[in-house]
This record gives structure tokens, sequence and C-alpha cells, in this order.
């Protein structure tokens, strides 16, 4: 499920990277990713840290067209990436367990139908993780 859904994002969207963020506590578990260069697979970085975190605790989608000026990034973790925009979907049953995000080289505004098919996904993802938590690893997750 979370190579269908961190491929499926990045197709959809036309987009550099894309990846599949899972709430674990606090944390922020970059569960699996597809992109044209490493970023944060298997990392866990605090939630009130993250831009995933800030989009599940918020429950909306956040865009952001250059990453360098927005106070919510921590420019620390993104600096050594090619990430340079970024659209961050959360995944809600009713409360947040997760995200799906698009990342960007370059500039670049997310539009509504951009946006509208990351939520659509984020919905269908959160109905596939909710029928099949087995398939999460062991941490708390959807608890």
């Amino acid at each position: 499920m979370q190579r269908i859904v961190r491929t499926t994002a990045r197709s959809l969207l036309s987009a550099h990277g894309a990846t599949l963020v899972l709430l674990d506590g606090d944390l922020c578990y970059y569960a699996d990713e597809d992109s044209m260069s490493p970023l944060w697979k298997g990392q866990r970085f605090p939630a009130v840290n993250c831009i995933s975190g800030w989009a599940m605790f918020n429950r909306k989608t956040v865009a952001i067209k250059d990453i360098r000026f927005d106070e919510r990034i921590p420019q620390e973790a993104y600096r050594p990436t090619f990430v340079r925009s970024l659209v961050m979907a959360p995944i809600l049953r009713p409360l947040a367990i997760g995200a799906i995000g698009c990342y960007w080289a370059v500039p670049h505004t997310a539009s509504e139908s951009e946006t509208s098919a990351l939520e659509a996904l984020a919905a269908a993802a959160g109905d596939a993780l909710e029928r099949f938590p087995e398939g999460l690893p062991a941490r708390g997750f959807l608890s």
C-alpha cells in the first residue's frame, strides 16, 4: 500500500518526489518515498517541527511555492535536499494519522486540481490504513 500511495502521488502531480508520512505518537515517521534523490525515508522528526505535522494538526492541506521563505519549514532538514516547493495533504480518520507530500526541485504553485488529487489520494490512503492496520509498523499507529 505504501508503494502505491507514494508512486501514485508522484505521478498524479508530476512531482520530483513524494512521501508517505505516518503519525507515530508525537513524531512524524517518513514511512516511504518515491523521489529523484533520497529524502527522509525511515526517519522520525518531532511533529511540531514538520510541515507534515503542521498539515495533520491543522487538518488542512498546505502548499508552499518556495520553502526557503516559509517559517514552518525546518530549513536544516531541507537544505541538503533538492526540495524547493511542496504540497502536503493530511490523512484524517477522523483524527490525523498521516500525510502525503509531493515535492518539486523548482518553485511550483500547486494548482487546485493537483491539491484536490492529493487530497483524494489521502482520503483513499486513510480508508486503506483503517482496513489493514496490521500492515503498519507496530509503533502506535492508529491508536
